[in-house]
């Protein structure tokens, strides 16, 4: 209940904002779950939910047609543009993330497998481009535990979908606050587009991140072929510059665009909370890898200001012991204003 509150409070701020006279901002809405990637497995990165605004598209420096309270934040957060660019924006953003072991049937600490885990975080980023290069750098504050109501989501989800609550709910990771600072650079090549607009583009992108919910160091490519392809910097939604945030890029579709995508990230992990556990030395924590790779597949639909996307992850085993490999989806709807 608390996640669908704070989500709502969050969209009904953000509505006046997107009437801003300063080009299009644009809102997005995500979901992610396990079962959309595979049926039958419910563990590890269990189910989640995003909601992000990104602001109208700034040239130079002059911010001055941006909303009030997001011209405050480009003011007040110039530390965080860490490119150079003749373009820029912000993104704000809520993800509420669930993770569990796979056994949901035990009420006592399952050993070997992956403690129960809920986070909510807030994020503010900007993204700083300079023609086919682009810079992004976000701020997250959030909680890890009881009050980021994991439990609550799961239990609601599962009721409204007819399967067994999880019992071993009592034992997820204690209540700590949570501070990360992730970073990211893009660049992009895109050959000329051919007949009927189709063409290909390919995004490499690097980056890591700091903080007590994740450390890591990234590195990855994505491939996109379709028609009339975005002039953004990647369509997969869980990167930092994907999902068609990044300055200057448009939904605006005359008829129906299409493109598929295809992403392998690697990620060297020096921390993860929901592996590791969190501050308390008596906390529930497994043996963490230290290397995992990922692949994503989906593709993405434009007409007019609406986007539609949907996306299949498989991941590396995460921690030893791990007996299935990660596998989950993600489903998003977008409009521009």
């Amino acid at each position: 209940m608390f996640p669908r509150l704070l989500t709502a409070t969050l969209l009904l701020a953000l509505a006046p904002l997107a009437a801003a006279d300063c080009g299009d901002s644009r809102l997005l809405l995500r979901s992610d779950n396990d079962v959309y990637g595979q049926a039958g497995q419910d563990q590890g990165y269990s189910a989640g939910f995003a909601a992000t605004w990104v602001s109208p598209t700034v040239t130079g420096e002059d911010a001055a047609c941006l909303p009030g309270i997001v011209a405050f934040l480009d003011r007040a957060t110039p530390w965080l543009r860490w490119g150079e660019g003749a373009q820029h924006n912000l993104a704000l953003s809520l993800h509420h993330a669930i993770y569990t072991p796979a056994d949901g049937t035990r009420a006592d600490v399952v050993a070997d497998d992956r403690p129960y885990a809920g986070l909510l975080l807030l994020g503010l980023a900007h993204h700083v481009r300079d023609q086919d290069r682009l810079a992004s750098t976000r701020l997250k504050l959030g909680i890890v535990g009881p009050s980021a109501q994991g439990e609550v989501a799961q239990d609601s989800l599962h009721q409204l979908f007819g399967r067994a609550r999880f019992r071993g709910w009592d034992n997820q990771l204690r209540d700590e606050p949570l501070l990360q600072l992730d970073h990211e650079r893009a660049w992009r090549w895109r050959p000329d587009a051919g007949t009927d607009g189709l063409g290909w583009d390919h995004v490499v992108f690097a980056g890591g991140a700091l903080g007590n919910a994740i450390t890591y160091a990234n590195a990855g490519v994505e491939v996109r072929f379709g028609r009339h392809l975005p002039d953004d910097f990647g369509s997969n939604p869980m990167r930092l510059a994907g999902e068609g945030i990044a300055p200057g890029g448009e939904w605006r579709a005359r008829g129906w665009d299409w493109h598929f995508f295809a992403s392998l990230e690697a990620r060297g992990v020096a921390h993860d909370i929901t592996l590791d556990g969190g501050s308390a030395k008596d906390g529930h924590s497994v043996d963490r890898r230290a290397f995992v790779a990922e692949l994503g597949l989906g593709v993405v639909l434009t007409h007019g200001p609406w986007r539609f996307a949907g996306a299949h992850y498989r991941r590396t085993r995460e921690f030893t012991g791990q007996p299935d490999r990660p596998v989950y989806g993600s489903l998003s709807l977008g409009r521009s204003f």
